[in-house]
């Protein structure tokens, strides 16, 4: 081989381990970018906790929905707290209403990482649950737990974004006797945390009222046949019953009132203030009252454009407490964002000075945690659907919808 050929080999061979060498580092380069993205942006993990199977599982997926639509908003809106991009996880649980499975799930919770939980959706679930979320230091906003008793054990980690039942068992008594003229009122209740505490409520405000009540019964949060207790009843000749419960049992309660003849009102709270109780009654909802603890939808700051992505979103209608669950996880990132952390240590004392506008209205906490200012709503079937009779309380909406559901 002469000069000319051995210089010519060397240079192709120089040329061929420099194209190869530049091969082999693109990749590298570009794989260390993205780690080095993936590094900035710090993963946040919030709980939901709901019963998303068993009777009321409409209500539970109702919630997770609301609870998803918020975090994909945040996610979109690329929230930075303490300098930091942060992407926002939802570990969803399924606590059956249940109580045993409620404080499981709430350890399951802890034990995952989550920096903040919204729930439980039930009373009777939130409150065993609440005392190992306070254990644990963890923030917890209950969507829908009205029973006072959740915010009155003093943990500093409990809070709630709605009406307690203080407030709406005083509300539908008053009804019932101002607004209904009943002198005679007869009660039932499902025995739970929610719908003895409502009931219990509901009793106070009927006998502070003047009225009396001629029967107390009470069935399960699972029974379908209510004959035996209608059919006491019935003889008392009431103007008005009460049930605190919720809709899967409040359907087939009006239903079977309607064929043994009874012609008293229906009562009850936001458990069945649904669209589902008026499916599973029927013809026999038309008439029926019950309230829901907040200001009437339309007067909510950011229904309408909350309630189209929801729509779009999930193809489905709102049951209740959705717009709740979804305020419920902004005013957790709306408290991380002004302590500059996402460390529940640092920033659980913001999230008892909120001051926020959300979906639902202006949301801030008394020193035990409730909502200030809570307002209660009164509804009565007509035509097949609930329409505002009225309501007690509540700030003034605000004049424009809230920034969280544009």
């Amino acid at each position: 081989m002469n000069k000319f050929a051995r210089l010519s080999l060397f240079a192709a061979a120089a040329i061929a381990l420099t194209a190869c060498g530049n091969k082999e580092q693109a990749p590298a380069g570009d794989a260390s970018a993205a780690a080095a993205g993936a590094e900035s942006e710090t993963v946040v993990k919030i709980g939901q906790v709901s019963p998303m199977t068993g009777p009321i599982a409409h209500l539970g997926k109702d919630n997770e929905f609301g609870a998803k639509l918020a975090i994909e908003d945040l996610n979109a809106e690329g929230v930075e707290i303490g300098g930091k991009k942060v992407k926002f996880e939802l570990v969803s649980e399924d606590d059956q209403a249940d109580p045993k499975i409620g404080t499981q799930v709430a350890q399951r919770l802890v034990d995952a990482g989550v920096v903040g939980v919204v729930g439980h959706l039930n009373s009777g679930t939130t409150i065993p649950a609440s005392k190992i979320y306070s254990d644990a230091g963890i923030p917890q906003i209950s969507p829908s737990a009205t029973n006072p008793d959740y915010t009155k054990q003093g943990y500093k980690t409990t809070f709630r974004v709605i009406a307690n039942d203080v407030q709406q068992g005083k509300a539908l008594g008053e009804f019932a006797v101002d607004g209904l003229k009943a002198k005679k009122v007869a009660i039932i209740d499902d025995r739970t945390a929610y719908g003895q505490g409502l009931a219990d409520e509901f009793e106070k405000a009927v006998k502070g009222k003047g009225s009396s009540v001629v029967k107390r019964e009470f069935t399960t949060n699972t029974a379908t046949d209510f004959n035996a207790i209608l059919t006491s009843i019935k003889s008392s000749q009431p103007d008005v019953i009460f049930y605190g419960g919720m809709d899967a049992q409040a359907g087939p309660l009006a239903k079977q009132m309607q064929r043994l003849g009874i012609k008293a009102k229906l009562m009850g709270g936001d458990g069945w203030q649904t669209p589902e109780f008026v499916k599973l009654a029927g013809e026999a909802s038309e008439g029926q009252y019950a309230s829901s603890c907040g200001v009437p939808r339309d007067k909510m700051p950011g229904f309408a454009a909350f309630n189209d992505k929801f729509k779009a979103k999930f193809n489905t209608e709102v049951q209740i407490y959705a717009p709740y669950e979804y305020d419920a996880v902004r005013v957790l990132v709306d408290a991380m964002k002004r302590a500059g952390s996402t460390d529940p240590k640092a920033y659980l004392p913001e999230v008892g000075k909120t001051n926020y506008t959300g979906v639902t209205g202006q949301i801030a906490f008394d020193d035990k945690g409730d909502i200030k200012d809570g307002a209660v709503t009164v509804y009565q079937v007509k035509g097949g659907k609930w329409e505002v009779v009225s309501t007690v309380g509540g700030p003034a909406a605000a004049a424009a919808p809230a920034s969280a559901a544009n």
